[in-house]
């Protein structure tokens, strides 16, 4: 079977060591040893300076809202995960939809300035499969209305923006290690935080809003990293050059055979690639399904990411309609990409493909 993805788990005996220590100390949860020894050692690797790890991406999203309280409306865009906009609604604030570009797959930026209105708070855009925004479009609109900007960058790690980390835009840029990421710590997340003086507010919200152990100066969640998933990103870390190298051969391997025949995503210019996902956007819902059931045949199982445009979830007030997000959404297959895949298999994958 070849699933979509499949998670990379590095060198078992180190992984065991870190996990010896971890029963050495007998301290497994609440800011434990190995997840400081990440926080500062992912900071070096991504070149940033204020990283607090959360147990997931779609707690990194709510605590970014929480740290910057946001209230009322953000705009954001319905061609994501689900947790993008379900995030926003378990805290209250409405998601104001802004369509995408169909070529970038990105946050229409044009659009957007059209979209506020005084109760509008922020701007969450997602840099989808690891692809840009336009950032500094954003950032300017930002400024002249003073909104708040969160970066849902859970496909972005690793990724550079005018030769610096893409974390480095925005208030806050959130990050997911989910098992399914090119970085994973089995599961888990990550705040990239560019005012210095709010982290110590992300810190106590992750831990029920404790200050200290006679203080609790707000309401907080349980959002913790443990030591057990702290082990295995420091693991995964040591390894991202061979993940890395892998990925983007594939990577190629798929852009050169498709990229005469079938609509790629567009990339944009100011931004590297981490090679995390493998779009294609056939010409038809039709043509998708058909693809889709050639290539289930043979026991290869690629991903309608993101289907369906988060505009059509039922839970949605106030209703809109997203005509672009919508239609890219019931045309589009991510295909498998992961270190481990054999060339054989992805020559298939790009043949069934081709022929279908």
């Amino acid at each position: 079977m070849i699933n979509v993805t499949k998670t990379y788990l590095p060198n078992i005996e180190k992984y065991k060591k870190y996990v010896d220590k971890v029963y050495k100390n007998s301290w497994i949860t609440n800011n434990g040893p190995l997840v400081r020894e990440l926080e500062v050692r992912l900071s070096e690797y991504l070149g940033v300076k204020n990283i607090v790890l959360v147990s997931n991406g779609t707690a990194a999203l709510e605590i970014a809202y929480r740290t910057l309280e946001i209230k009322s409306f953000a705009i954001t865009t319905p061609f994501s995960f689900v947790a993008t906009t379900s995030s926003l609604v378990t805290n209250g604030i409405k998601p104001i939809f802004c369509d995408i570009n169909s070529d970038s797959l990105t946050i229409d930026e044009k659009k957007i300035e059209s979209l506020i209105t005084p109760n509008t708070s922020a701007i969450v855009p997602v840099h989808v499969f690891g692809n840009a925004c336009n950032i500094e479009k954003i950032e300017v609109i930002a400024k002249k209305y003073n909104l708040k900007v969160i970066y849902d960058a859970a496909h972005a790690f690793n990724v550079k923006y005018n030769d610096k980390s893409i974390l480095k835009y925005g208030d806050i840029s959130t990050l997911s290690f989910h098992a399914t990421k090119l970085f994973h710590t089995i599961e888990g997340g990550a705040l990239v935080i560019n005012n210095d003086n709010l982290v110590k507010k992300a810190r106590e919200l992750i831990n029920f809003g404790i200050e200290n152990t006679e203080s609790i100066p707000g309401l907080g969640i349980n959002a913790k990293m443990n030591e057990f998933e702290a082990a295995m990103g420091l693991c995964m870390l040591d390894e991202m050059n061979i993940i890395l190298a892998k990925r983007e051969e594939i990577w190629y391997r798929y852009y050169n055979s498709f990229k005469d025949f079938i609509q790629l995503q567009q990339r944009n210019e100011n931004a590297t690639n981490n090679f995390s996902y493998f779009p294609i956007v056939f010409k038809s819902e039709d043509e998708c399904l058909k693809i889709q059931k050639i290539l289930n045949e043979e026991n290869i199982f690629p991903r309608r990411y993101f289907y369906p445009s988060l505009d059509t979830l039922n839970y949605i007030e106030p209703k809109q309609y997203m005509p672009i997000s919508r239609d890219i959404s019931r045309r589009i297959l991510c295909l498998p990409l992961y270190p481990e895949l054999k060339k054989e298999e992805q020559d298939k994958i790009i043949e069934l493909v081709l022929k279908g």
